[in-house]
């Protein structure tokens, strides 16, 4: 007998914690389902699509670097995200067969920052993906000062400011500003992956660093902020908020958002 399942796709995906969140919820709302982690290349791609459009048990998927903005292609989008975003970090298959885009990426970032006062003052984000967008999305409905977008690429992180009409500047990642909140949208601190090299300095002394990986949960970012006593908000607050959206779309129930503490610990255990 089969069940229901919902999954995460990435390339890397072994370093998912998704399947342990939406696993724990599973279990504790008693549904007889699974979510589990299976990796997709690039290539693999419009393949992997079309063979779930095909599978009756899927629910759809959570979906990770590196295909958050190519993913739009194969997938519809009755929500426009690709106009308002750019990218989608969950599909969801509709009983026709149908595969719908959308992403909760931007309301997971936001939960953990809703009572921090950005009134006017300035905000820098490193990164111009998938994830980045995600967060110039949340960050144009927010009052905030001017944003600064760090990137590899000041052109493309210009034109991304351009595009959410955020008032601002494109920066190299090396360039850091004063800023009340600085959020690292990258993959860079993660497990295999270079280190984030950033000097903290120009920042003040209230700013919140708020780092989106967690695999290490420690990355030297949070570290940094923490050896000058800086608030920090850590990746797995993200995670677990954008989960919780696409738990209820893939299942049809809240998750027991009452046993944050008992998920956290299991996460980071």
């Amino acid at each position: 007998m089969t069940r229901p399942y919902a999954e995460v796709i990435g390339d890397p995906v072994s370093h998912s914690k998704s399947p342990l969140i939406h696993r724990f919820w599973l279990d504790a709302l008693g549904i007889d389902a699974d979510y589990r982690a299976t990796h997709v290349a690039a290539e693999g791609l419009a393949d992997y699509f079309e063979g779930r459009r095909a599978d009756p048990d899927w629910r759809g998927c959570n979906i990770t670097v590196p295909h958050k903005i190519v993913a739009l292609d194969h997938v519809s989008d009755p929500g426009d995200v690709r106009r308002s975003i750019g990218a989608i970090n969950t599909a969801l298959r509709q009983e026709d067969g149908g595969i719908v885009g959308t992403n909760t990426d931007a309301a997971g970032f936001f939960q953990p920052i809703a009572g921090l006062d950005l009134s006017g003052r300035p905000v820098a984000v490193i990164g111009t993906g998938g994830a980045a967008r995600a967060i110039l999305f949340a960050l144009s409905r927010m009052d905030t000062g001017p944003v600064t977008l760090l990137g590899r690429n000041p052109i493309k992180a210009a034109a991304l400011l351009s595009a959410f009409g955020l008032k601002g500047e494109a920066l190299p990642i090396e360039r850091l500003p004063a800023a009340a909140l600085l959020v690292n949208a990258t993959t860079l601190g993660m497990a295999g992956q270079p280190p984030l090299e950033i000097d903290l300095s120009p920042l003040p002394d209230d700013a919140v660093v708020y780092d989106i990986v967690y695999a290490p949960l420690e990355t030297p970012l949070l570290a940094a902020a923490r050896a000058r006593d800086l608030d920090t908000v850590d990746g797995l607050e993200m995670l677990v908020g954008q989960a919780a959206i696409a738990f209820e779309l893939f299942f049809g129930a809240a998750p027991p958002r009452d046993r944050d503490d008992a998920l956290r610990d299991l996460l980071i255990a």
